[in-house]
């Protein structure tokens, strides 16, 4: 069947570049910021300084985006709520949705003061994406998106935030006053299905990741704007309600979404412990099986792509074998060849899938 897929891809890839371009569908840079990590030194450097960490090693540093050919990643904003029971008692969190949205809005300004540096840009259009792409030096897009919408005060404000930059809205993380999400199943609530027609109307992009079930199929059905998972992984290896079931997979096939695979070991294999077990137990060959998993169901390569999740929550230590910081991402190569893709569907996978998915929904 993998040979096969090779064969059914849709569309052409094109890059000049020396290492294919990569894609990062889910980023935790502005929290980390937070956190007092300068995204702008090496992860090394952010190791050397912090030591041994709840949160684990570094992955994450601008030097090494540079050098693992990087160029768009889905940049998170991130508040976490005070009933979180993983909550460090060092990290900011909100007890109100005004509480969310001071605290969205500094992540915010943030990434904006990120973007005064010439090396970075949001990207809002489809206009700023080519012209990350196209330059003549490596610059890094920053596609801003806002995970668990409850910094959303009302939904009439969704509008408010798509003119502030953001252009992906996840409802849920855990429950929010918006959706039923991880570990806490349920429908979208009243404000979610107004959510739902805000979003549409402000020409923003759903994501569906973290979303409980009941959620997810309520918001396909109510939104019919470019939808994605940003970071999801396939429930057929991971049975949790964290992940993706086969037919959560066949409905955003079916919408044309892509599928960020989250490069996190607890999430690539179900017999992997956290501390009690080793990193090496899981290797990027248990990746592919997930981005393999969905292309099998898709029918083609072109609905899967990264969503790493670096640095959020977890370190180093934490993902495969081969990796040790976000450089090493164009590893995927090699794992995706041994399974018999093509070069053209590695591209598409490391990068041209959400490259593709932006240029039909972001705003021309």
């Amino acid at each position: 069947m993998l040979q096969e897929l090779s064969t059914l891809r849709k569309g052409s890839s094109r890059d000049a570049s020396p290492l294919p371009v990569v894609v990062d569908g889910h980023e935790d840079i502005a929290f980390n910021a937070k956190l007092g990590r300068d995204f702008f030194k090496s992860a090394l450097e952010k190791r050397a300084l912090e030591g041994n960490t709840r949160r684990g090693a570094a992955i994450v540093g601008f030097p090494e985006l540079l050098r693992g050919n990087v160029r768009v990643v889905f940049a998170t904003i991130w508040v976490a709520p005070c009933t979180s029971s993983d909550l460090e008692t060092h990290v900011p969190c909100y007890k109100t949705p005004q509480e969310a949205e001071e605290q969205a809005r500094e992540q915010l300004d943030y990434y904006l003061r990120l973007a005064a540096d010439p090396r970075i840009r949001l990207v809002r259009t489809r206009s700023d994406l080519e012209s990350v792409l196209n330059s003549g030096e490596h610059r890094l897009g920053l596609v801003l998106l806002m995970e668990g919408a409850d910094p959303i005060v009302t939904p009439r404000d969704a509008r408010a935030w798509f003119d502030a930059g953001v252009r992906i809205i996840a409802p849920a993380w855990g429950k929010t006053r918006y959706a039923g999400g991880t570990g806490a199943p349920g429908p979208l609530t009243e404000y979610g299905r107004e959510l739902m027609v805000e979003m549409k109307r402000a020409g923003l992009i759903l994501d569906v990741s973290h979303l409980a079930e009941a959620s997810f199929f309520e918001a396909l059905e109510l939104f019919d704007g470019p939808v994605l998972a940003s970071h999801s992984n396939c429930r057929a290896y991971v049975p949790t309600d964290r992940q993706l079931s086969d037919e959560m997979i066949q409905a955003l096939v079916k919408r044309d979404g892509v599928i960020g695979i989250v490069l996190y070991n607890g999430f690539l294999r179900s017999d992997w412990k956290g501390k009690e077990s080793a990193k090496s137990e899981v290797t990027l060959a248990d990746a592919v099986k997930h981005m393999t998993h969905i292309s099998a169901i898709a029918g083609d390569t072109t609905h899967v792509g990264i969503g790493s999740d670096f640095d959020g929550g977890f370190g180093t230590e934490s993902i495969p074998a081969e990796l040790d910081t976000a450089a090493d991402l164009q590893k995927l190569s090699t794992a995706l060849k041994a399974e018999h893709l093509s070069d053209a569907d590695v591209k598409d996978i490391l990068g041209e899938n959400w490259l593709r998915f932006l240029r039909r929904a972001l705003p021309q």
